[in-house]
């Protein structure tokens, strides 16, 4: 297998909220296995252990809730953001899914470098950039 670099998010308690939500913007199958599957009892075992979505585009997010017992998300996860590139149409509707009930921090539209390009932060507090090619710019 060839190596790859999957995001892979931490949340308060709403991991399975977040990732269906994600499914539903993105498409893919959602695996989604809970503490309780692993051993643990009582308090935060329905919580999320591990999820995988996996789109036909090939996107792959990762994410857990965190373990029972840690109440905070660690600190540095807020200067991450998750990038969607590309020229496929796609993207525009992948921006107005996770528009919605987001902060939108800069609306999608064309920029200097030709492409359209936006950024949010999400309902679940996750920083999204879509950059939307033009064929004029260039992707990173």
């Amino acid at each position: 297998m060839a190596s790859q670099l999957t995001p892979y998010l931490n949340f308060p308690g709403t991991a399975r909220e977040a990732m269906s939500f994600y499914q539903q913007v993105l498409g893919g199958d959602l695996d989604v296995m809970t503490f309780g599957q692993y051993g643990v009892e009582g308090p935060g075992a329905d919580g999320v252990m591990h999820a995988h979505l996996r789109t036909a585009d090939g996107f792959v997010i990762m994410a857990s809730d965190l373990p029972p017992g840690q109440e905070e998300v660690p600190s540095g996860v807020t200067n991450v953001h998750v990038s969607l590139s590309g020229d496929d149409a796609a993207l525009r509707g992948y921006w107005d899914g996770l528009a919605d009930g987001a902060t939108v921090t800069m609306p999608l539209e064309k920029q200097m470098w030709g492409d359209e390009f936006g950024a949010l932060t999400d309902r679940f507090g996750i920083s999204w950039m879509v950059n939307i090619g033009t064929g004029e710019g260039t992707q990173g």
